[in-house]
């Protein structure tokens, strides 16, 4: 498959001040940082010691992080670093890792879209992943992947209808479906900041190699968790639209520019041939456009 590079001029990164203000993340603009757990991001949404109840986790890492996001937010925020919600983009296994114990623990809401509770109230399982999808080691290994349900039922609450964001002023829910059905982006206009989950990555997720050296490339969602890929590109091409600045994805690094945008826009017109796997290419998808 041609992927499409980024160049290293689309970094949005600012290494030096995360260094100095160390506190084991990476801030992309003064509310919105992320941090790297191995394979995955979890972003932090709220100003600098803005204390308890005043920011917002967004995803919940995988298995054994949560001291990692325990600790990145207590120096970023003080107090106990306790958030007054979690929102979930997609219920996969690498974003709600420690959602339970940290749901718990905080004893905050969980919000999500209503398509993907199922897969957060324990009440059914995501599909096996798909092994012969990318031709990397983490594709071939994805059959080993937890695909079963965690459960917050008695913490979960719909995302609300009119596309406003708990506890997140100015920010709206998008829903982006295809990596899975109740998959959501988060979209800020003023600056237009985009959270995009796993609706597309910067970086090839189904190699070893890519994910742990975070090589940049605009790359489509993971391909051995993604079930529907007429919904999936429909939801790119959306999201290319909106123009971003800044976009702050579920596996690479945060990217920003007319070089991150130049790429995003040939992601949703070039889909089949960047995202698709091959044996899906001939008939199989539906193109929306």
């Amino acid at each position: 498959m041609t992927q499409i590079p980024l160049p290293s001029s689309a970094d949005a990164e600012h290494a030096q001040s995360d260094l100095d203000r160390n506190d084991n993340t990476r801030q992309i603009v003064a509310d919105v940082a992320y941090r790297q757990l191995a394979i995955v991001n979890v972003i932090f949404v709220g100003l600098e010691n803005a204390g308890d109840g005043n920011w917002v986790l967004v995803d919940a890492g995988i298995p054994g992080s949560a001291g990692a996001i325990r600790s990145a937010a207590k120096a970023r925020f003080g107090g106990n670093g306790r958030p007054s919600c979690i929102v979930m983009t997609h219920g996969h296994f690498d974003h709600v890792g420690v959602l339970e114990t940290l749901g718990n623990e905080w004893h905050v809401p969980v919000y999500a879209h209503a398509a993907e509770h199922p897969y957060l109230d324990g009440s059914q399982s995501y599909p096996s992943a798909d092994p012969s999808v990318g031709g990397g080691l983490l594709a071939r290994l994805s059959p080993l992947f937890p695909t079963k349900p965690v459960d917050v039922a008695s913490r979960l609450y719909d995302l609300p209808c009119d596309h406003s964001v708990p506890f997140m002023p100015e920010w709206q829910w998008i829903h982006t479906p295809g990596h899975t059905p109740g998959h959501i982006s988060l979209w800020r206009e003023r600056d237009r900041v985009l959270i995009a989950g796993d609706a597309f990555i910067t970086t090839r997720q189904e190699s070893v190699y890519a994910a742990v050296t975070q090589t940049p490339e605009m790359h489509g969602p993971p391909m051995y968790f993604t079930p529907d890929w007429g919904s999936a590109k429909t939801s790119v091409r959306a999201l290319a639209a909106l123009a971003p600045e800044i976009v702050v994805t579920g596996h690479g690094a945060a990217m920003q520019g007319p070089q991150m945008r130049a790429a995003l826009d040939a992601l949703a017109q070039r889909f089949d041939e960047v995202a698709l796997p091959s044996q899906y290419r001939r008939g199989v998808v539906d193109d929306r456009a």
